[in-house]
């Protein structure tokens, strides 16, 4: 029987290069079971999108490592292969959003274990317009600038800390949004501080959905978004039922839909999974159902 063919792909930078201590450890790892394993370190962002999409169909299992933009690049490139292989991930950033919402692993020779006794899961993918592509979230708004804008060597040393510090810098200064948005079977209008179409239970470790709403296969995003606070005292409410995971206040609304369509009076600047995402007036963003599976 010919050996199993694995391509890993990894960042050498994410999490303060914590791969460097345990790459041996995963690659003895995939080799003990049965893989010929061929190891390629990112050099540049959205490499790992064009790994994915040029290599991957010579491969019987492709495995990432990095933090949430990483897995975010190889999904992209894997929507672009006809019948991708299944997707391995072994968390190494510094919120990994995706790996909270999958319950992977922290330890990476776990993660690479779990991978190779594991069985594929089917795993929406998002897209976002007509040529890109979300693997956990598309969002505007409050605090979604904050994972991009913050200065990489911030990240690095102060890991979650540097969001939530982001974040705590803008509260005094929230812009708000005039929206119409669709969804299946109903419309809805409003002046919004956050939008955020997810397809996680966790979005920046700060914005949390209950786990008994989100099934990462069922074909249906989780769409949260949160009004303009009208009275003093709104805002903490508003805070508050996130926090809280109460979504059944008059400011905060939760809605499950496969598409739904977004139109601004003004263009507004989206991220997509915590990376800019452009900006726009008019965007459409559709459930890819069950478009790859994830070993989890």
């Amino acid at each position: 029987m010919d050996d199993k063919k694995l391509l890993f792909i990894y960042n050498p930078r994410a999490g303060k290069g914590q791969i460097r201590n345990n790459l041996l450890d995963i690659i003895d790892t995939f080799v003990k079971a049965g893989y010929i394993v061929t190891a390629r370190p990112t050099q540049y962002a959205g490499e790992a999108v064009e790994l994915a999409a040029d290599r991957t169909a010579k491969y019987d299992l492709v495995v990432c490592s990095g933090g949430d933009g990483t897995v975010s690049e190889v999904v992209s490139g894997l929507m672009q292969v006809p019948n991708p292989p299944p997707l391995g991930y072994i968390p190494m950033g510094t919120t990994n959003d995706v790996a909270s919402t999958l319950g992977l692993p922290k330890n990476a020779t776990d993660a690479a274990l779990r991978i190779v006794t594991g069985t594929p899961t089917a795993f929406d993918v998002g897209s976002f317009g007509d040529q890109s592509f979300f693997t956990y979230v598309a969002a505007f708004g409050a605090f979604t600038a904050v994972s991009y804008e913050t200065p990489q060597n911030e990240k690095q040393a102060l890991g979650h800390l540097a969001y939530v510090l982001g974040a705590i810098g803008r509260l005094n200064s929230i812009d708000h949004y005039r929206a119409h948005v669709e969804y299946d079977g109903g419309t809805v209008d409003g002046d919004f501080i956050f939008g955020g179409v997810s397809n996680s239970t966790s979005v920046a470790g700060m914005v949390r959905l209950r786990k008994d709403l989100v099934s990462l296969g069922d074909g249906l995003f989780e769409t949260l978004l949160i009004r303009r606070p009208q009275q003093f005292g709104d805002l903490s409410r508003i805070i508050s039922g996130v926090l809280n995971q109460n979504y059944d206040n008059e400011n905060v609304i939760l809605v499950q839909s496969k598409t739904l369509r977004f139109t601004f009076d003004e263009p507004v600047a989206w991220t997509r999974d915590g990376e800019a995402g452009g900006v726009t007036t008019d965007v459409t963003l559709r459930n890819n159902h069950a478009a790859i599976h994830i070993i989890a």
